[in-house]
């Protein structure tokens, strides 16, 4: 059995699993304390994105628009922006941070934000603010890929080479809250001094005695400087950041690490054996019992209830093929995979590597820039038999119309409560994984009365 790669063969986009660059460039720019980022586009741009935020985490985050009109496409859109960074510094005198975010429309009309960026810097030079250019057109590339050019945006225009230090750099890609967590964990576990780019942890907000509750990133822009002078940088998404840790070696001469995105055991062993090798630290004993646990939480639900259950898992390529390879671990057959957009370099990703040359009794198809109509024509045609989804939440039709249990992973989730909380990955990211899974096909089964008794002599 194999394991294929092909783009969608279709010319149109139904249901698409991602929404468009924009969006990964502001949840870069939120990540960030004290940044208010300016979309440089029709107001849509911005508001429809701060809705897909509020959904996820039920929080508000602030973002200025220019709020381009139709007289731009004749006359250029270039003084709106002008107005609006007027507008964020006067009325929020401690930003320090404007990442500019081109759309679609501007990109087209040819507004110069890379001009307008050093005109802005001679402008503003006493407010000690940092204006950054980020090209985002929304008709190319998705979400990631627009995460994926705001974090290098970010690090060009801010680090600067100084004294070197012991940090090192951790750049996530696009993780949840819980996710951030768990790998401040490990390093904490490990006494490891660590720079967590972004840190989203205070996205999940407490609400305090005196009413005051504010959801923040806690990135600042002295973490991102001094990101040049790190002991070395370890990224965990290959197209979420990876490029950042490439530049950061290439111009500072910060070592750069990569790991797989750590879901699952193998690839939480490798992120922790890559934290080792760079501090010089063992690995203690706190982190391989939460290892056996996770192991020993797997193992009581595997065989028994997940062999040969077949699973199409749909979102972002690292987390994809990372619960792609979790499933594996697990026993489920990852039959049916969906990278929601196009790169010239997934084919060449050596995690797709490692499936096409394991020994497995099924066969694998990846399906890139795909849309969730792909999905929903192979199960209305029969031609894919599925007991489990596995994606964000605008794929839940799909599952509902087809009576298939799913697992609601990804962004956005929506129609489940505090999901952003839980991790994903590490060993407790495992453990959720396969009790959320299990808990999933166990409502499924008693819902149409499917070997229900198993649950009785469980």
């Amino acid at each position: 059995m194999g394991c294929s790669v092909e783009e969608r063969k279709r010319t149109g986009i139904i249901n698409p699993v991602f929404t468009c660059q924009p969006a990964g460039a502001q949840y870069v720019g939120i990540g960030i304390k004290d940044c208010i980022s300016l979309v440089h586009g029709g107001q849509g741009c911005c508001m429809f994105v701060r809705l897909l935020f509020a959904q996820h985490f039920k929080e508000n985050f602030d973002i200025g628009s220019s709020s381009v009109h139709e007289d731009a496409a004749v006359f250029g859109a270039i003084k709106r922006v002008e107005e609006g960074v007027d507008a964020l510094i006067k009325r929020y005198p401690h930003v320090r941070v404007i990442p500019i975010i081109s759309t679609c429309s501007t990109e087209i009309i040819g507004d110069d934000i890379d001009g307008l960026v050093t005109k802005l810097k001679r402008t503003y030079q006493d407010s000690n603010v940092h204006f950054i250019p980020v090209h985002a057109p929304s008709f190319v590339g998705s979400q990631i890929s627009g995460y994926d050019v705001a974090t290098k945006a970010v690090f060009q225009h801010i680090a600067e080479k100084g004294e070197a230090g012991d940090k090192i750099n951790v750049i996530t890609g696009w993780f949840n809250p819980g996710d951030l967590k768990e790998i401040k964990h490990y390093f904490k576990e490990m006494a490891v001094d660590a720079t967590f780019f972004f840190d989203i942890e205070r996205f999940d907000s407490p609400m305090m005695p005196d009413k005051s509750s504010f959801s923040h990133g806690n990135t600042t822009v002295e973490d991102i400087k001094d990101s040049a002078n790190a002991k070395a940088t370890i990224t965990m998404a290959r197209y979420e950041g990876m490029r950042t840790g490439q530049f950061l070696e290439d111009k500072f001469d910060v070592p750069h690490s990569p790991v797989p995105m750590p879901i699952g055991i193998k690839n939480t062993d490798c992120l922790l054996g890559e934290i080792s090798k760079l501090s010089g630290q063992p690995i203690p004993q706190s982190l391989v019992e939460e290892r056996g646990r996770a192991l020993d939480a797997l193992a009581d639900l595997a065989h028994m209830f997940f062999a040969n259950k077949k699973v199409a898992i749909y979102g972002s390529a690292d987390m994809v093929l990372g619960l792609a390879q979790f499933c594996i671990e697990v026993e489920l057959q990852p039959v049916f995979l969906m990278i929601g957009d196009e790169n010239s370099k997934y084919e060449n990703d050596p995690r797709i590597a490692e499936l096409q040359n394991m020994s497995l009794d099924y066969d694998i198809e990846i399906i890139t820039n795909s849309d969730l109509w792909e999905l929903e024509k192979r199960l209305k045609n029969n031609s894919l038999d599925l007991d489990l989804i596995m994606g964000h939440s605008k794929g839940r039709w799909v599952a509902i119309d087809n009576n298939i249990p799913m697992v609601r992973v990804g962004f956005p989730t929506f129609d489940r409560a505090g999901l952003y909380r839980h991790p994903i990955v590490g060993y407790a990211g495992a453990a959720f994984l396969g009790e959320t899974i299990a808990n999933t096909i166990f409502t499924d089964m008693e819902y149409k009365k499917d070997r229900e008794w198993l649950l009785n002599v469980w």
